[in-house]
């Protein structure tokens, strides 16, 4: 089960690496002000959390029940938060509480992998 985190983590680098390219070569005129902010809030709250998964995985790996909490939260928290602020930059509805929502996973997968931390 532990791959799974580190698989997920792994995608959502490579999706943050591309996601980054075509931000800075690709987006159509007019992208920027507040639309742009979001959008690079939300490639980084995924390149961090990438990261994240994979600490999770690793940490799994080792038998830390906590971590796999933690990966779970990570995994559904980013594709949330990140999710929600491009599907409004890129013109779509607001989502309502979506965002926050992830947001809060986020946090959470941080203190589920810092209670792992301390597990022996």
């Amino acid at each position: 089960m532990h791959r799974i985190w580190m698989f997920l983590g792994a995608l959502a680098g490579l999706g943050a690496v591309a996601l980054s390219a075509w931000a800075a070569h690709g987006t159509p005129a007019g992208f920027e002000g507040a639309q742009r902010r979001a959008v690079d809030s939300a490639l980084t709250m995924q390149g961090w959390h990438a990261l994240a998964l994979l600490a999770a995985g690793l940490m799994a790996e080792r038998g830390r029940g906590l971590a796999h909490l933690a990966g779970a939260f990570f995994a559904i928290g980013a594709a949330l938060f990140c999710g929600a602020v491009w599907w409004t930059s890129l013109g779509g509805a607001p989502v309502g509480p979506v965002a926050p929502l992830g947001g809060t996973l986020l946090m959470a997968g941080w203190l589920a992998l810092a209670l792992a931390a301390l597990k022996r």
